[in-house]
């Protein structure tokens, strides 16, 4: 197990899915379409926002891809600017 406790959030990003999408000449309702994903979920996944892991999962048989080429995970960045330094750290038991 692993404590995320004072951990800092990681922002999702999907544009690695838009590339795809593009490279594959291929438009959003046409993978709207073939996913079976409903209207506002493509708009979450437009929003950078968290999607159930079956609509990933949907997404990646049609485009023939690995989880890894629609979407990855950025560190936050403080006001500054600067990255939160990210550690995951065991739970004590």
């Amino acid at each position: 197990l692993v404590s995320l406790e004072g951990v800092a959030n990681m922002k999702i990003s999907y544009n690695k899915l838009w590339k795809l999408l593009i490279d594959k000449k291929m438009r959003q309702s046409d993978l709207r379409r073939a996913a079976k994903i409903a209207p506002n979920t493509l708009t979450r996944l437009y929003k950078d926002q968290d999607v159930k892991l079956d609509v990933l999962y949907r997404i990646c048989m049609v485009l023939g891809a690995d989880i890894g080429e629609i979407m990855e995970f950025l560190p936050e960045t403080q006001e500054d600017g600067e990255e939160m330094l990210v550690l995951l750290m065991p739970m004590m038991v």
